[in-house]
């Protein structure tokens, strides 16, 4: 049965005010319902409704033709311009509610006599010049930004042509392309939306470039890796860093996982096979560097990705903020996909590395959660967006100054689980056949390197696992 405009009236007065409705006793107050529209506008859009007071009740009130004209009068000074929907809804036989509906703003960011609002709740907050700067710059993204910007100086002769055609028949083999017919460098390029005419734009640089010439024109094109002895950023362990496309980082930064990530054996029950557990999700961390490499902001000249190990933890960091409004905690429930760079999102998709429905941090949750990890820990700090991945046990070193033995990294791991031991306790927990003195040397070894401490005296000595603080 459809409802009456008066029904409809009653049922949004019981929704109360909140961040897409706000409610005005009478049209006398249409300077703060200007405010509130525009604040909307910035926002997700919805109503203002003269006619219900703040605690919900349908009031009304006497509603002629001018009185819609001073209503107008004041929209009118919002810019840039707008135009609302408004109806008027009788209430009883004198007296009618005045309802200001419209979408969220497709020209953001709006601005009422000269000044811009946005949402906050229930409540109006006049926005900062910092967050009119930033909605403005996104507004202008969709049209011009730094992806889709001529590569000067560049031709596809610069770019990875191998690479190319990979992607071509990754995207073919997944079924999210059409087989173009051909595996002409130049044509591909056009059909990714990466050439125009003859000219390449900046995301086929990005995607595609040999490293030679990176360095010197786009230095951002850079990935850092860092493996820290402990908690903090006192003592390097490894340190790299590479200059290259996006394709060739992402491949050096799980080669990096790799060899400094331990991987635990177990055996399967009843197949009697071994197999793999590393400390956290491949897949989740493929997930988390796939975002960073193509959600990051390329216009930072001296920006880059980052993978940060610690014993305690890993992250992996990219160059510049949120935008679009998403706050943390959207990244946690289903949101729209808003890449900042969709062009090269696109090749992302086609590659198979994302996927296009914004759930690749509900991904890495699951993932993580699946694996008996917390769930990662997203932070949008000062000029970038760090991924923090948190260990359930202690992460021993595949390298200082040199390789771990395999018994080595046994011991550090048994020390972490298990507490101070003797050295007796250490050789039954390692199920190893070494002797006491060869376990004593490679205990004495470790010392040395300052990953393990001894505490007490001949048969009473106890071995402990230094932690980084």
């Amino acid at each position: 049965m459809t409802k009456t405009a008066e029904d409809r009236l009653s049922d949004w007065a019981a929704q109360g005010e909140s961040e897409v409705q706000e409610f005005k006793s009478t049209t006398g107050q249409r300077g703060q319902a200007a405010r509130a529209v525009c604040a909307m506008l910035n926002h997700k859009g919805g109503r203002v409704i003269f006619g219900v007071d703040p605690q919900g009740r349908v009031v009304g009130q006497e509603a002629s033709d001018k009185t819609l004209d001073d209503v107008a009068v004041y929209l009118r000074m919002i810019e840039p311009p707008v135009f609302p929907a408004i109806e008027r809804i009788r209430i009883g036989s004198s007296r009618e509610a005045i309802v200001v509906s419209f979408e969220r703003g497709s020209r953001r960011p709006y601005s009422f006599q000269g000044k811009a609002y946005h949402r906050v709740g229930a409540t109006n907050a006049e926005m900062s010049r910092e967050d009119y700067n930033r909605m403005l710059l996104e507004e202008l993204h969709s049209v011009s930004r730094w992806e889709n910007q001529f590569a000067e100086g560049w031709t596809v002769n610069d770019l990875d042509e191998d690479e190319i055609r990979r992607t071509m028949d990754e995207a073919v083999r997944r079924g999210r392309c059409e087989d173009p017919g051909t595996r002409v460098p130049a044509d591909l390029l056009r059909g990714l939306a990466l050439l125009k005419g003859e000219k390449l734009l900046r995301a086929a640089v990005i995607l595609f470039a040999r490293p030679d010439r990176l360095q010197g024109d786009y230095s951002q094109c850079l990935l850092k890796l860092a493996r820290f002895k402990g908690r903090d950023k006192t003592e390097f362990i490894d340190n790299r860093r590479y200059y290259g496309n996006v394709f060739d980082l992402l491949v050096r930064a799980e080669r990096f996982l790799r060899d400094h990530l331990p991987v635990a054996g177990r055996v399967v029950p009843n197949l009697f096979e071994r197999e793999d557990d590393p400390l956290y999700p491949p897949l989740a961390l493929r997930e988390a560097l796939a975002n960073a490499f193509c959600h990051r902001d390329y216009s930072i000249g001296g920006g880059s990705v980052g993978i940060a190990i610690y014993d305690d933890r890993l992250e992996i960091s990219s160059s510049g903020s949120l935008h679009f409004g998403l706050k943390i905690s959207d990244l946690y429930e289903p949101h729209e996909s808003l890449p900042w760079n969709p062009i090269i999102a696109s090749v992302f998709y086609k590659r198979g590395l994302i996927e296009a429905w914004g759930r690749g941090t509900i991904k890495m949750a699951e993932m993580a959660e699946r694996a008996g990890l917390p769930r990662p820990e997203i932070a949008d700090l000062a000029g970038g967006v760090v991924v923090c991945f948190r260990a359930t046990r202690y992460l021993p070193p595949t390298k200082i100054g040199h390789e771990l033995t395999e018994r080595q990294r046994k011991v550090l791991d048994v020390l972490a689980s298990a507490g101070p031991l003797r050295l007796g306790e250490i050789l039954s927990a390692i199920q190893s056949a070494a002797t006491e003195r060869a376990l004593r040397d490679e205990l004495n070894h470790l010392r040395r390197l300052k990953l393990v401490i001894c505490r007490g005296y001949a048969r009473g000595a106890r071995w402990h696992l230094k932690r980084g603080e």
